[in-house]
């Protein structure tokens, strides 16, 4: 006992001694707020535990309910599915109503959770109303043009297309599996203007398509410096209070009154998330209010033309859309960490909603697993 202990402590001190030598202070809050409340990684509430800015939300318009709400069963192979990924919310729309939805772990319609990346889809929704109101010239206008401060050296090269497709160049390493690196810094640290305004242009941009949420979160400075506002703000003016959602939602801050983190966490529910499927699914008009530029919809939910780390052409991305051809069906959709979708079936017209808190197996073709079962649920219940 006393010798376990003993090691105990000197593993204590080792690890303490690391963090402080290191400089990375914010991992005593990853720690906290992940190992020491049962936790391994983020997770769909963990958004309680961090700051927000709230997207204040306007008069509400309700989701019309199709007559044949919840009359079809989910199959049963998408039950084990639900199951084995523990899903907490699913929801299909049809012709702009609700046709099934199914809430599990004391969630429900009104419940928050946490987007993940699918606030990535959000931000580039914004870049495009800027640019349909004027205060960005178009995707080809250069970021130092907003982000003077970032302007050194190559960087100067950086296009918001660059960002918006992933394309950037920059020094930036994608690991939601190393605790000390950037990906986990930029979650977890206080200091996200300077880590991703410090970062340096390492390959051409525009040639290689690189997942990397530093793109997402300058695309989301740029909004600020273009508009004036916060994210925020600007969410709220422009996408939440137009298309009716019926909560605010919370958009994680890294500090109190700081900087959005534009590249993740913004929190709300299925019904509110799923309002920019049918955004989208409308060419950016809703109920007669043309929010978005059709051109705009087109070009964000299309694939682009850049090569992928092995140098091949086969890049399933847009503007930070993520797109697939599936059973002669071309889709487009949001994406989240664990398994966060907002899934639109234009041929079909529909759009499909899945939260929860794991998600299935990563394919070749850089979807996963239940990405294509939540699908063919969907189709099988009402193509």
């Amino acid at each position: 006992m006393k010798k376990t202990l003993k090691y105990f402590l000197i593993f204590f001190v080792a690890i303490n001694l690391l963090i402080l030598i290191s400089g990375k202070s914010w991992m005593y809050k990853a720690i906290s707020i992940t190992y020491l409340k049962g936790h391994t990684s983020s997770y769909i509430h963990d958004y309680v535990h961090f700051p927000a800015n709230t997207v204040e939300n306007g008069e509400h318009q309700e989701w019309l309910i199709s007559p044949n709400y919840n009359n079809t069963d989910l199959p049963n192979y998408i039950k084990e599915v639900n199951d084995s990924l523990e899903t907490t919310a699913f929801m299909v729309i049809q012709n702009d109503s609700i046709i099934f939805e199914e809430y599990w772990y004391e969630y429900s319609a009104d419940s928050a959770s946490n987007s993940f990346s699918m606030a990535k889809s959000y931000i580039s929704t914004l870049v495009g109303i800027a640019i349909k109101e004027g205060k960005i010239k178009n995707i080809n206008q250069k970021v130092c043009d907003f982000l003077p401060n970032f302007c050194e050296g190559r960087n100067t090269d950086i296009t918001i297309k660059n960002l918006l497709t992933m394309s950037s160049g920059l020094n930036w390493t994608e690991d939601y599996y190393n605790p000390i690196g950037q990906t986990a810094q930029s979650y977890y640290g206080t200091d996200l203007r300077g880590l991703v305004m410090g970062l340096k242009v390492v390959e051409t941009p525009g040639k290689v398509f690189r997942y990397h949420s530093s793109c997402t979160q300058l695309l989301a400075f740029v909004v600020e410096s273009a508009t004036g506002k916060t994210i925020s703000e600007y969410a709220s003016e422009k996408l939440w209070k137009p298309t009716g959602a019926k909560h605010p939602a919370l958009w994680n801050t890294n500090v109190e009154g700081g900087d959005e983190k534009g590249f993740c966490c913004l929190n709300s529910n299925a019904r509110d998330f799923a309002r920019i499927g049918k955004l989208y699914m409308n060419y950016g008009n809703w109920n007669g209010n043309q929010i978005l530029d059709t051109s705009y919809v087109k070009e964000a939910t299309s694939v682009v033309e850049l090569l992928d780390k092995e140098g091949n052409n086969n890049i399933n991305y847009g503007y930070q859309f993520w797109l697939s051809n599936y059973k002669g069906l071309d889709i487009y959709y949001a994406r989240g960490l664990w398994g966060q979708y907002v899934i639109c079936i234009p041929e079909k017209d529909i759009i499909v909603v899945r939260l929860g808190r794991k998600y299935g197996d990563k394919l070749e073709d850089g979807h996963y697993q239940d990405f294509y079962q939540f699908i063919d649920a969907a189709l099988e219940m009402y193509n």
